[in-house]
């Protein structure tokens, strides 16, 4: 998505092409006329779950997709690599710190080399981004399923799968940060959240840091995009404590040790985006419009911008260090790059600088 104005409906659907299209084609070889990375041994046993990575795409000089067969996902899953310089002629043993990269509730897991371009970035060239791909609003959850479970397992198989078989294989040291947009940015802070250690530092851009402030934000979005939310989390009542294990206001106490920015608009026009139009009516969401002022023209980003306050405050009180932008603005990829820019200084100074030969072994 390179402009806010690309509404849902038109994202969902290229994404339910490009879903089928990977159905049709899943656990095929790449065509002839790709040319595959010096990477890890593709179709061997994955390192956990069973995940097997099944296809290694060259994309451009630094830029490496992985086709990973996930036993949580139901069926596969890409992974894109950003590689640090070196890596192409990499020694067993070698590793680097790892920045991970979540896309917004579309799981365009290209969006970060296609529009934002950070392999122009230079201090980027010491670190290995990884960027996985998400199911179409899959929330960075396992989802409930009515109590079931199974796919798809969006949290295991990032975490769980996709993880080790990048330490396993391909160069992923132990070293980690987290980061992302839109449901990204809620699932980058959610994860270092529910796994405290795992991840040195997180940032979220504009995310859905506190689904139960405005469950109807949750609800109104999954309905207008086809989904049946009561499969992620269930009922906001009913299931509440699901709610709460994955809300990460309610999980604020676990993130003490880390280091978080936070940054969001307020969904009014700003400094990137006078020409913004408004947001598309989605019913339920749009019954928030009352809350908020009448300049709004981003009610998603102005749920946004107020979930978002909420989490830096509740990190504030309970001591975990956290650094937030708030700004005039609306829910678009402009402002997420230029946070990401901004916030890259203490994600990079928390992985503590380039590879080490040695095996990364620093916790």
């Amino acid at each position: 998505m390179s402009r806010r104005t690309v509404h849902w409906k038109r994202r969902a659907a290229v994404v339910v092409v490009a879903v089928v299209a990977v159905s049709a084609t899943a656990g095929a070889s790449p065509a002839a006329g790709d040319r595959r990375a010096p990477a890890g041994p593709a179709g061997t046993a994955g390192a956990a779950g069973g995940a097997v990575v099944v296809g290694e795409k060259r994309i451009g000089p630094r830029v490496v997709d992985l086709t990973v067969r996930s036993p949580a996902l139901g069926g596969t899953g890409r992974v894109r690599l950003l590689t640090p310089d070196g890596w192409d002629g990499r020694r067993p043993g070698d590793r680097w710190p790892v920045l991970y990269l979540l896309a917004g509730g579309d799981g365009d897991y290209g969006t970060f080399t296609r529009e934002y371009r950070l392999q122009d970035v230079p201090e980027l060239r010491d670190t290995l981004v990884v960027m996985p791909e998400m199911p179409f609003f899959g929330f960075y959850s396992d989802w409930w399923n009515g109590g079931g479970g199974g796919a798809p397992g969006v949290q295991t198989f990032h975490l769980d799968e996709v993880r080790p078989l990048l330490e396993r294989d391909y160069g992923a040291g132990a070293r980690r940060a987290v980061a992302g947009e839109s449901q990204g940015g809620y699932g980058a802070v959610k994860y270092a959240a529910l796994r405290p250690g795992m991840f040195r530092a997180a940032a979220s851009y504009s995310g859905f840091l506190n689904p139960l402030k405005y469950p109807e934000a949750v609800i109104g979005g999954a309905e207008f995009v086809g989904i049946d939310w009561r499969r992620i989390w269930g009922d906001p009542v009913e299931q509440r404590r699901i709610w709460e294990r994955n809300d990460p206001y309610h999980l604020a106490e676990r993130l003490r040790g880390t280091p978080v920015y936070i940054a969001s608009g307020d969904g009014t026009r700003g400094e990137l985006d006078q020409d913004a139009e408004p947001d598309p009516v989605i019913p339920g969401l749009q019954d928030l419009a009352v809350l908020f002022p009448t300049e709004v023209v981003s009610l998603t980003e102005a749920v946004m911008g107020d979930e978002s306050r909420a989490v830096a405050y509740r990190l504030r009180e309970v001591g975990a260090p956290v650094t937030a932008h708030f700004y005039r603005g609306t829910h678009d990829p402009r402002y997420w790059k230029r946070e990401l820019l901004a916030s890259l200084p203490m994600l990079l100074e928390r992985l503590g600088g380039p590879h080490r030969p040695d095996g990364d072994a620093r916790p």
